[in-house]
């Protein structure tokens, strides 16, 4: 139930943060088009994680999936809130990452240890939640991953 009510909130919440708050620009890129990256970068891991999950491309949003990628965090609703800890351990500060991670924590109390485990990741790598992917989606996963020190 707690899942449920979790994902509803991100559906509801979605479309204005893309159009309100989200200030950069769509990539002009498919799923197709990653697959044809060489198989240890970035934009062909995006790509097989977005057709493993069965998920498309969020305009505006395709960071996100980047971070999960980098990261190797999960998709369950508890690692989707471990993953903003995370990013709140890297400096990131917003108010839809503030929300997620106080309801994710009143939500799954039971959790919060799994929670300041991502939080410390995220605190031992270098900034990543401002990068420009785009612009890397032709370097390998373990460089970035090496290069960022995300563990």
């Amino acid at each position: 139930m707690k899942d449920l009510i979790i994902e509803k909130m991100y559906e509801l919440t979605k479309k204005p943060y893309q159009r309100f708050f989200k200030r950069n620009k769509a990539w002009e890129v498919e799923i197709p088009d990653l697959i044809q990256y060489p198989q240890e970068s970035l934009g062909f891991h995006l790509g097989c994680f977005l057709l493993k999950y069965n998920f498309e491309i969020q305009p505006k949003l395709e960071d996100h999936d980047i971070i999960h990628v980098l990261t190797n965090t999960g998709i369950s609703v508890p690692e989707e809130i471990g993953m903003q800890y995370y990013l709140l351990g890297n400096g990131k500060k917003s108010l839809y990452l503030f929300l997620v991670v106080l309801i994710g924590t009143l939500f799954y109390p039971t959790r919060f240890d799994y929670f300041i485990q991502q939080y410390q990741r995220g605190l031992q790598a270098h900034i990543i939640h401002n990068l420009e992917y785009q612009k890397m989606l032709s370097i390998p996963v373990t460089t970035l991953r090496e290069t960022f020190n995300i563990r």
